[in-house]
């Protein structure tokens, strides 16, 4: 199997169960067991009933997320093995999953008003102060 197949396989199973305990989950979801219909339809059932267990399991134990993901890293990896011409596919679902297609764009206003001798401290994220 060449590199970027195995690093298909690899990207895909950490994005699957990232996005296992989002809002994108039932798009993700419906993604895979789609690509899987069309590729082996004899495994679709088999896999959601997988990927509900996964899912399940993943939300037991959230430190269980990186044997999770190598278990369906063998799965895709087997998939992509059997049926390269999948890979075209599955990059598409991911390109579509990606948090910078799923997630609304950010936007932070920020206002404020010192007077006296006071002081304001802005942050968009993390803030750390440290002043004696």
């Amino acid at each position: 199997m060449n590199s970027e197949l195995v690093t298909l396989a690899q990207s895909a199973s950490v994005t699957l169960v990232g996005l296992m305990a989002t809002d994108a989950w039932e798009r993700t979801r419906d993604g895979v067991v789609a690509l899987w219909q069309r590729a082996r339809p004899e495994r679709a059932d088999a896999v959601a009933a997988e990927l509900s267990n996964t899912r399940e399991d993943l939300a037991a134990d959230a430190g269980s997320e990186g044997e999770l993901a190598a278990e369906w890293q063998g799965r895709i990896r087997r998939l992509l093995i059997d049926r390269p011409q999948v890979a075209e596919e599955l990059q598409r679902l991911l390109d579509e999953l990606s948090p910078s297609a799923t997630a609304p764009p950010a936007t932070v206003s920020q206002r404020a008003t010192a007077t006296g001798h006071s002081r304001v401290y802005q942050a968009g994220r993390d803030q750390h102060i440290t002043e004696r």
